[in-house]
């Protein structure tokens, strides 16, 4: 059988040239921005197509068609695993005949292209959309201002019809969509019609895109040289419309930021520093919620759900997991009951325990201080003055090399002496030192 092919229409995120009916909004870097997580958005609904089950339903081949930039600045911002092809110049019409055209040429039998516009397209569209052109000619997906977010054609009819299906189309008007369809009847092309769904355009449209925010958990991760575990932490959290995984790197010298983007992740380059790093990370991120993992952790089971439950409990405004060490040195269970004890009784869970809360009240605390070390329990020990700290009814695991490299005992001495150092006012910049010495002896 011959190959589906989707096709993402796009832009780079180049501020002053994108979105610019938002700019007034928004501002050249806000629109651009926008532009940008959109964008993103987008293909992490079209990796979970890749990625979903049914395999007489997904697209054999995928190709990001882009305006601005170059490819060298799109490969740095996706990476490397999307197709990628400058857009011809010309109307939007000769750029989609072209498109199709040479998607037919290349043997595609299906053929379906999408905007990066409409932050409401699914994956269960573009499912509907190849399985609806398998018994009908053209597909079309109305946006609501009368033009289509999504056309798809398949062989023989594409070849015969593209050509006038592209043209004498008053392009960015409100009958687009109409025009498309009558010329579609004139043809005796047969046609599915999707679910309407509404591009973001101008400021009117935005409460939609803050909708689609709404549902999405961001993972950050700040990473430096990390490239040996990665693969196993980013396998098990597959980028989805409802899952943003950011990657903020503080200058590693390996594979971090490649292996990141093979897997889906959005990866920034921060300033250095956990602190600095998450900070960015949240920043760039596109859900409501936001989760702050440690490299060497991995999340339980239906952790996105636990996050929701746990944040929904009545005045709870900063939750996080219990602790499992993946380990099996004596004394180890006895750390993982001390933590437990402190996260629950005392309200402190620390940032290998996952801390997650909403984005809304990370800002109003101010984000992450920019401190070297304990920016966590500082996140924490404000949170709980604006309310409840809660425990999620299961345990992250991470590793145990801390506690490999010097013996559990005197890692629990060392980061026991960490907070009674903070506790008693000792600054900051010396209690790092201290820290880092302790841990640089073997």
């Amino acid at each position: 059988m011959l190959a589906d092919h989707l096709i993402l229409f796009s832009r780079y995120p180049q501020p002053g040239t994108t979105k610019t009916r938002l700019i007034p909004h928004l501002g050249e870097v806000g629109a651009a921005q926008l532009q940008r997580q959109m964008t993103e958005q987008v293909l992490r609904q079209v990796r979970s197509l890749l990625n979903s089950a049914d395999d007489n339903m997904l697209p054999t081949s995928v190709e990001l068609w882009f305006s601005g930039g170059t490819v060298a600045q799109m490969a740095a911002w996706l990476g490397p695993s999307w197709a990628l092809r400058p857009q011809p110049s010309g109307d939007l019409g000769d750029r989609l005949l072209m498109a199709v055209q040479q998607a037919i040429a290349a043997g595609a039998e299906r053929v379906v292209i999408i905007g990066a516009d409409c932050p409401s397209l699914d994956t269960q569209t573009l499912r509907r959309a190849f399985a609806a052109l398998r018994e009908q000619d053209l597909v079309l997906g109305p946006a609501t201002d009368g033009g289509y977010y999504l056309i798809g054609l398949r062989q023989p009819s594409a070849v015969l019809s593209s050509p006038f299906l592209f043209t004498g189309i008053d392009w960015g008007t409100d009958r687009v969509f109409a025009q498309t369809t009558a010329i579609a009847q004139s043809l005796r092309l047969t046609i599915a019609t999707l679910d309407p769904l509404t591009d973001i355009d101008t400021a009117a449209d935005l409460p939609i895109w803050d909708a689609v925010r709404q549902q999405v958990l961001s993972i950050i991760i700040p990473t430096l040289n990390e490239a040996d575990v990665l693969p196993q932490l980013l396998a098990a959290l597959p980028p989805s419309g409802a899952l943003e995984v950011i990657v903020a790197d503080g200058g590693s010298q390996d594979d971090t930021r490649a292996i990141a983007q093979q897997y889906g992740a959005v990866v920034i380059q921060a300033e250095p520093g956990r602190a600095c790093q998450m900070n960015a990370g949240a920043a760039a991120a596109i859900g409501k919620t936001l989760l702050f993992l440690h490299a060497d952790t991995r999340l339980p089971e239906h952790f996105a759900s636990l996050v929701q439950q746990t944040l929904a409990q009545a005045g709870v405004v900063l939750g996080a997991f219990d602790l499992s060490i993946d380990g099996a040195l004596p004394g180890l269970r006895w750390v993982e009951r001390g933590v437990r004890w402190r996260s629950r009784w005392l309200g402190l869970p620390y940032g290998d325990q996952a801390l997650f809360l909403r984005a809304e009240t990370f800002w109003q605390l101010g984000g992450f201080l920019a401190v070297p070390i304990l920016e966590d329990l500082k996140l924490v020990q404000r949170a709980k003055r604006l309310g409840k700290v809660a425990i999620a009814p299961a345990a992250v695991s991470t590793s145990a090399r801390r506690w490999e490299t010097l013996g559990v005992l005197q890692t629990t001495l060392i980061n026991q002496g960490v907070l009674l150092a903070a506790a008693l006012g000792v600054p900051l910049g010396r209690i790092t030192q201290f820290y880092r010495r302790s841990r640089s002896k073997k």
